[in-house]
């Protein structure tokens, strides 16, 4: 543990973020796999696939039995991983190979750390090199403790953001976001979307006049077109999800397949940039 005064973890995001405006880009590229599909071996070579293919950081999911912020496409992944034993566990081991590349945020529900104890989680994130933690179904009221379990060791608590969170509610989230603030760019769960919302320049802008920290979009992004209209709508971070898991999902050969459509999207965000 650290003494809660070292932001290792916060350092790495805030690190990655500023690397990828140092480098031309206009948004950080954050894709996001579920750990243990189509297997744990396979969804490990993914994610360093994702590091090859220009990924700034990568969101890293555990699969879970009742996913209620995921649609079809990465509720099956969740179920199908399961089916196939991932656990915790055997997630955090791919989370460490990953790690060595990219920062890597997690992306757990909250039975998972509860059932473990907050400290005694925060401690496995921290053995295995992630940085931050996203937990999906972990309300501002009820998230003090782990978010001070966090802090304390340096981990990212982020939070998330949608359009219909109050101004006051927002206010208090964008206070205590740690890493960056993950917003909602639509009502909804995840899954590819025709366009993104004409209203999202205002939902970004919402978003940031409340918090310090960067504002990553997520839910809905799916095509390069897509990512580089959310930079354009003021996204410091885009987070690409369900259009990979369903190419690793449809590909005899998934890390090549993602890595060709990671490549796409991160050329995509430097060419908007320099243009």
């Amino acid at each position: 543990m650290t003494d809660g005064t070292t932001s290792s973890g916060i350092d790495a995001i805030a690190e990655a973020f500023a690397r990828a405006r140092a480098n031309g880009r206009s948004a950080a590229l954050m894709p996001y796999l579920m750990g243990g599909f189509p297997d744990l071996d396979i969804s490990r070579e993914i994610g360093l696939a994702y590091a090859r293919g220009g990924a700034d950081l990568v969101e890293l999911g555990v699969p879970f039995s009742d996913p209620l912020a995921d649609g079809p496409v990465i509720h099956a992944a969740a179920t199908a991983a399961l089916r196939a034993g991932a656990t915790l566990e055997a997630v955090l081991k791919v989370a460490g190979a990953i790690a060595a590349e990219v920062p890597v945020i997690l992306m757990c529900y909250a039975n998972p750390i509860l059932i473990r104890g907050r400290e005694r989680f925060a401690d496995a994130l921290v053995a295995a090199g992630v940085s931050g933690l996203i937990v999906p179904d972990l309300p501002l009221e009820e998230a003090a403790d782990v978010r001070e379990a966090c802090r304390a060791r340096g981990l990212a608590l982020v939070p998330l953001a949608a359009p219909t969170t109050p101004a006051d509610r927002l206010e208090r989230i964008g206070a205590c976001a740690s890493g960056f603030l993950y917003t909602v760019s639509l009502t909804g769960t995840t899954g590819e979307r025709a366009a993104v919302d004409g209203g999202l320049a205002e939902v970004i802008a919402r978003a940031a006049a409340h918090t310090a920290v960067p504002v990553a979009v997520g839910f809905g992004i799916s095509t390069p077109q897509q990512a580089v209209a959310a930079a354009a709508a003021g996204a410091q971070g885009v987070i690409i999800g369900s259009r990979l898991v369903r190419a690793a999902a449809e590909s005899a050969d998934p890390p090549a397949a993602v890595q060709e459509l990671v490549r796409g999207f991160s050329t995509a965000l430097s060419g908007a940039a320099l243009g």
